[in-house]
């Protein structure tokens, strides 16, 4: 006899070969025929099932669970269906294939492959949270709120570190030369200052570790989590960081229930089917300008399965996979002026530092990423930038010939 199978990726079909199976057998065959693992499937006959979110509230869903039952005993007859719900993704064969020359449509190697491009939601994210040093977060957000207004867009990229457990932790953004407008956001980038920032972050133990970014207010109009042009760029500075737990950070003001405007962070990771649709080209990047795009959508070059039907595009929340936030006091301060800035930071900023932490110890006054970054411009990137970065890292006294030098700059100015 035959069940069909409905689950989150379309109907299939499960053969049985004696009609008083129990549901532990159904369960033995749709593991052997359709590689769902048995601990991992939850089975019902009631269609609902599909709808539930989590793990709770699939165990809701009892009528299948005693693995004893005789599926007869369920009205379950030849060609009856059964819904399954199940954890974490699994191949899905491809159709049967007929040979050239054969009736039925022949299939080009272009075919089978998008037969096998099924876009699904990923679970789970690599990264289990992203902790933001509080001081790195509010410099940033404080600029776009304060001075941009949220009406253009800014970008920085994220440096810190990352644990075994997935764990990341940002301790300083560092803002690279960038265009911003009210839906786009340019990154100028310039390879040798980011490889200083590169020098100082190995430095202090640190390496770059995501993207974040803000939404303008206009944005906040649009019913979509983000645009076709974000998913565009973060996908391609995810796969460009080559880091599994890298993090995609949103910053945009959300109006709160007194009606006032709440600066709200959102983390995310771009899935891994993201990424790799990017790595192998199939977006579409070229945009006909007299073609009406929905920013909730991205274009594919080629057919791509989702759910159970063939498509070309696909709702961008289903490459975001939801990261956790929390926030932490790291290493280093954030009071020092922001390189690539509406107002180019110059040594007489040095001087005003100087000044205002009179009081603390000389390695202090320099723990400060974006004035490291000002100094490494007149330093050695092979023998001077790591020296200076390593006694942040370690908080030990900065050798006299340093200080003096670090001294004189400011003082000249």
């Amino acid at each position: 006899m035959m069940i069909r199978i409905r689950s989150r990726d379309g109907l299939e079909r499960v053969t049985i070969d004696n009609p008083h199976a129990t549901i532990s057998q159904l369960k033995a065959q749709i593991d052997s025929q359709l590689r769902v693992p048995i601990q991992s499937q939850t089975l019902s006959t009631n269609q609902n099932l599909l709808l539930a979110k989590t793990l709770d509230d699939w165990t809701r869903f009892t009528d299948m669970s005693n693995p004893n039952t005789p599926i007869s005993s369920l009205n379950l007859t030849h060609g009856s269906i059964v819904y399954l719900a199940y954890e974490g993704e699994r191949t899905v064969a491809g159709p049967a294939v007929n040979p050239a020359g054969s009736f039925g449509k022949k299939m080009t190697m272009d075919d089978l492959i998008a037969k096998q491009m099924r876009v699904t939601r990923q679970e789970n994210p690599h990264c289990e949270l992203v902790s933001f040093d509080r001081d790195a977060a509010n410099a940033f957000q404080h600029y776009v709120n304060e001075t941009l207004a949220f009406a253009v867009k800014r970008g920085g990229f994220m440096y810190g570190t990352v644990s075994p457990e997935g764990k990341v932790e940002v301790d300083f953004i560092y803002e690279p030369p960038q265009q911003g407008t009210e839906e786009s956001l340019i990154l100028l980038r310039d390879p040798d200052e980011e490889k200083v920032v590169d020098a100082l972050a190995i430095g202090l133990g640190m390496r770059k570790v995501g993207f974040i970014f803000t939404q303008t207010i206009s944005q906040d109009k649009k019913d979509y989590t983000m645009s076709t042009a974000e998913v565009l760029q973060a996908a391609e500075l995810h796969a460009e960081g080559d880091l599994k737990e890298w993090v995609t950070a949103i910053v945009k003001l959300e109006v709160n229930e007194d009606g006032a405007a709440d600066v709200h962070f959102e983390a995310f990771q771009m899935s891994d089917m993201c990424v790799r649709l990017f790595k192998e080209g199939w977006f579409e990047t070229e945009v006909n300008k007299d073609e009406m795009i929905d920013p909730k959508l991205s274009k594919m070059k080629k057919d791509v399965v989702v759910g159970v039907k063939d498509t070309r595009e696909v709702d961008n929340d289903f490459f975001l996979v939801v990261v956790k936030i929390a926030d932490h006091q790291g290493p280093l301060s954030s009071s020092f002026p922001i390189e690539n800035r509406n107002i180019p930071v110059s040594m007489r900023a040095l001087k005003d530092h100087f000044n205002r932490t009179k009081n603390l110890s000389f390695v202090k006054r320099i723990s400060d990423f974006h004035l490291l970054l000002l100094l490494a411009k007149f330093l050695d990137i092979n023998a001077d930038v790591p020296a200076l970065a390593e006694c942040v890292l370690t908080q030990t006294a900065v050798p006299e010939g340093y200080q003096l030098l670090i001294e004189s700059m400011a003082s000249a100015s």
